[in-house]
């Protein structure tokens, strides 16, 4: 089981960088894939970018495809979605997510239902 922490959320205005970071305590996470997802008020949460547990692989919504990366750092026990070139639609409340995958380059599909352990979410706001 992984319990999972996220920060790096704030304002920033259009255009604009963030990096988020999802921490995890919990043993093995070398054997998870990681998901991060958001929600925007009075929307339902949605799937923006995945990795395998390995790190070779990944997938992305189609809305922040080119703009955002993910990655990891196994050893640090850690993921990151590095996103560039924020829009006002970017604006949400942005939670990762764990899977166990076994140690490999699976990308499980990017839907809620899909992942077992969730971070509280940290707050990104995109607005001038």
């Amino acid at each position: 089981q992984q319990q999972l922490v996220e920060s790096g959320g704030g304002l920033v205005q259009p255009g604009g960088s963030l990096r988020l970071s999802c921490v995890s305590s919990g043993s093995g996470f070398g054997l998870y894939a990681i998901g991060w997802f958001r929600q925007a008020p009075g929307k339902e949460r949605e799937g923006v970018a995945c990795i395998s547990s390995s790190g070779g692989n990944t997938n992305y919504a189609d809305s922040v495809k080119g703009r955002f990366t993910i990655s990891r750092d196994n050893a640090k026990n850690t993921v990151y979605l590095q996103m560039n070139n924020l829009k006002p639609e970017d604006t949400g409340i942005y939670y990762c997510a764990a899977l166990f995958t076994g140690f490999g380059n699976y990308v499980p599909v990017l839907r809620t239902t899909t992942f077992g352990s969730w971070g509280q979410g940290t707050q990104v706001t995109v607005s001038s």
